[in-house]
């Protein structure tokens, strides 16, 4: 399969699996009378934006560079990944509103205790959202792509909050009603904390951050092996999406020609980007290495 084959099957899985899921929960939650199971499926709900907006987002990124763009559309991924640590917060906030305002409303005795319906309904959130987790992290490292990895911890947002559903309406079933709101409170802890992991890298790559060390000296390592390169003056890197913008200035012999100087440059050039796919562009300049 080739990238928009695997990108669009990540897509129908990801926004149907959701659907399906927000749907069995809402109605084990209101049938059932577990605040938190309700609380989950509209977690999942958000889970089929997340998506929607992952896909789009990876669409736009992928169009050809033109005249308003001559560097690419790579950054919309950026945008998308924004908008799902946004919707996460939203989600996360009101999850963790309503399940506060029952723990301060101190009426314990008036809360329902939930029914079996929603504690396997958490369990079966909890194998599905994780499976989900895995299958769409396997092909967002596959593709490259951070804004499908940001669904993917959606994905797995979602299975914790359903973990702390299925904590939740089993301390409710055996006496504590409370708990069912705690665990809405608890959920809502996980999902701002990915929420905010997701804004924070797609922010990064907004804002020109340099790569990694590993990363970057790993480069320098490649360029320093490379025939006829005698010193590395100048290695920097920025993230522009999911690619990298490279800038590096080697020094050569002071006597090389012109040419040879260009052989050297461009053997660092195609170098670099067929070793290290996620680079996009580098620019290489080439110095005088002048003894004494």
């Amino acid at each position: 399969m080739n990238k928009k084959q695997i990108v669009n099957k990540l897509s129908r899985i990801g926004i149907g699996g959701n659907i399906l899921l927000s749907i069995f929960k809402l109605l084990a939650g209101i049938l059932g009378h577990s605040g938190a199971m309700v609380s989950d499926a509209v977690h999942s709900l958000s889970d089929v934006f997340a998506t929607l907006v992952a896909w789009i987002g990876t669409v736009l990124s992928e169009k050809h560079p033109d005249s308003d763009h001559p560097y690419g559309h790579e950054r919309f991924e950026c945008v998308a990944s924004m908008i799902l640590g946004g919707l996460l917060a939203v989600t996360g906030a009101g999850i963790g509103y309503a399940g506060l305002q029952n723990v301060l409303n101190g009426a314990y005795k008036e809360l329902q205790i939930p029914t079996l319906l929603p504690l396997a309904a958490a369990g079966i959130s909890i194998a599905v959202k994780e499976a989900m987790y895995h299958y769409t992290m396997y092909y967002a490292k596959k593709l490259n792509s951070d804004v499908f990895k940001a669904d993917a911890w959606h994905h797995r947002s979602d299975a914790l909050s359903s973990v702390g559903s299925f904590v939740g309406i089993a301390a409710a079933r055996f006496g504590f009603p409370i708990m069912d709101s705690i665990a809405s409170i608890v959920i809502c802890i996980f999902i701002l904390k990915v929420a905010y992991d997701v804004f924070k890298d797609a922010l990064d790559k907004m804002i020109d951050k340099s790569c990694d060390s590993a990363f970057t000296q790993s480069v320098h390592d490649f360029i320093a092996d490379q025939n006829g390169v005698l010193r590395i003056d100048l290695l920097q890197t920025r993230l522009f999406g999911s690619k990298v913008y490279m800038d590096v200035e080697i020094s050569a012999a002071g006597e090389s020609s012109l040419v040879q100087a260009h052989e050297i440059a461009e053997q660092v050039h195609h170098g670099i980007e067929k070793n290290f796919p996620q680079v996009k562009h580098v620019m290489v300049h080439v110095n005088p290495y002048l003894e004494g």
